[in-house]
């Protein structure tokens, strides 16, 4: 698996031999992962599986051509993404000490890019103005849909509110290149 290019284009052919090794590979760590979320076994096996096929479907329709990640780092996001969304069908809640104690080691992780990149966002997020700020982490950080939202801050229309979150999207990523 130390050649993503060539693993992709097997995953494209759905070749059986190099899904059950990264299967395999990656099923000891992902169930470790996820079992801090306190989701049954069952649940975390069910979704460790959904994982693996939204790989191979995303492998198929060409999303991760231009991976900028590990391959195992991208099935972790996708099964993490698929824990969020289950608890909160759940309506279970979790706090930010729940990940404070990750410890997920990406082998592409560059530390000293990574905390550039965090002081930059924060900078932006610190130039940009009040109600953006609040859209953007409800949206982004608290996984609030529009129509929560548009509740909770008072907006009158969803579109209003959905161009809102462009613009404001739009005046962070400016703010992040410019620095």
């Amino acid at each position: 698996m130390n050649n993503p290019e060539h693993v992709i284009a097997l995953l494209k052919k759905e070749d059986e031999r190099t899904v059950r090794k990264l299967y395999d590979e990656n099923k000891k760590g992902f169930l470790i992962f996820a079992n801090r979320y306190n989701l049954n076994s069952e649940d975390v096996l069910d979704i460790y599986q959904d994982a693996v096929i939204a790989l191979i479907e995303n492998a198929k329709k060409g999303k991760i051509d231009a991976l900028q990640s590990s391959i195992s780092t991208y099935l972790f996001g996708i099964g993490k993404f698929m824990i969020f969304q289950k608890l909160k069908k759940e309506k279970k809640t979790f706090s930010k000490d729940d990940f404070s104690n990750l410890e997920y080691v990406d082998e592409d992780y560059n530390e000293e890019e990574n905390n550039i990149q965090i002081i930059l966002l924060q900078k932006a997020l610190n130039k940009i103005g009040g109600q953006c700020k609040k859209v953007l982490q409800l949206f982004y950080y608290e996984e609030k849909n529009l129509d929560e939202i548009q509740e909770e801050l008072g907006y009158t229309s969803k579109d209003v509110l959905k161009s809102q979150k462009s613009r404001c999207l739009k005046q962070l990523k400016d703010l992040t290149k410019e620095n």
